[in-house]
């Protein structure tokens, strides 16, 4: 007979994502797409781009790892309910009277809702990018990896490459926020819940997947709604990767001088509070330009 907890655990992992998670993704993808300088304006000149960026956005994850498995890119538009889905979603948003669905959102009780569902299909779509890797790859752990990783980076690695793209396109694309170049928190713990589901995928993981489909969906939730209420970039385990850049990659400072020394100490330090620095300096750019508006 099973125990309460594995009945928990296999009623989650049984979860449909369709429609309220699905929405949710979608929501929170499509009001990030607005926040971009600019959005609102490119939706009422050109609603057919506004829309197509929009569906990058939301299908970005999906896009990428058909790609990287030589299938047509445009696989996702064969699931006519979910575009139709994202697509009202992107129109109530864009062009709602008096802006309804914007301020409806900014309330936090509804931002904390949607990103904790959303943070629920970043769960699905890992395992769904496995299982489909593994199809054509038997045991390859490198590609189920990768695909995992392509697919659960929903508005992170497998995103934002695609949109990055799309700004290369028009020209206004920048390589200091290209993801590959530094990764941010979703397309770190993305990575690192691939990596323990393939294991787990491969039978090298003593533990049931419902089992770690809940426990990973929960440490997901619970750092993604502490870092939105304190109000903080910081990457929750930003301190096991310096401790890890010090035990693998900073053995080599006793055979330094002591300049160089302190260099790649400041270089280790800047690692972990790169995203924090970032938040900073867009303040102190705001700062700067309500000086001289008021100047």
């Amino acid at each position: 007979m099973a125990s309460p907890w594995d009945n928990l655990t296999l009623a989650f992992s049984d979860m449909s994502m369709f429609p309220f998670f699905d929405v949710a993704h979608y929501l929170v993808s499509v009001m990030a797409l607005k926040r971009q300088p600019g959005s609102v304006a490119v939706a009422w000149k050109n609603p057919v781009s506004s829309w197509f960026t929009a569906m990058l956005h939301c299908f970005g994850g999906g896009i990428l790892s058909c790609v990287l498995l030589a299938e047509p890119p445009l696989t996702f538009l064969a699931n006519n309910t979910n575009v139709l889905l994202a697509s009202s979603i992107w129109y109530i948003i864009f062009f709602c009277p008096n802006d309804l669905v914007s301020q409806g959102y900014s309330f936090l009780p509804v931002q904390l809702l949607a990103a904790g569902m959303k943070e629920v299909t970043r769960t699905w779509k890992i395992v769904g990018g496995i299982k489909h890797a593994n199809s054509y790859y038997k045991n390859g752990w490198m590609v189920m990896i990768a695909i995992g990783w392509a697919r659960g980076n929903v508005n992170s690695a497998g995103g934002s490459i695609i949109t990055h793209f799309e700004q290369f396109v028009k020209g206004s694309w920048k390589p200091q926020g290209d993801e590959w170049l530094k990764m941010s928190y979703p397309a770190k713990v993305t990575l690192m819940g691939s990596i323990i589901f393939t294991l787990q995928h491969s039978e090298h993981l003593a533990i049931a997947r419902h089992n770690l489909m809940f426990l990973y969906t929960l440490f997901l939730v619970v750092a993604k709604i502490i870092m939105m209420t304190s109000e903080t970039a910081t990457v929750p385990f930003a301190s096991f990767e310096d401790t890890l850049n010090r035990i693998f990659f900073g053995w080599q400072q006793q055979f330094l001088p002591s300049e160089e020394k302190s260099k790649i100490k400041s270089s280790f330090s800047d690692t972990g509070s790169s995203t924090s620095k970032a938040v900073a300096g867009t303040s102190d750019k705001v700062k700067k330009k309500s000086t001289k508006k008021t100047e």
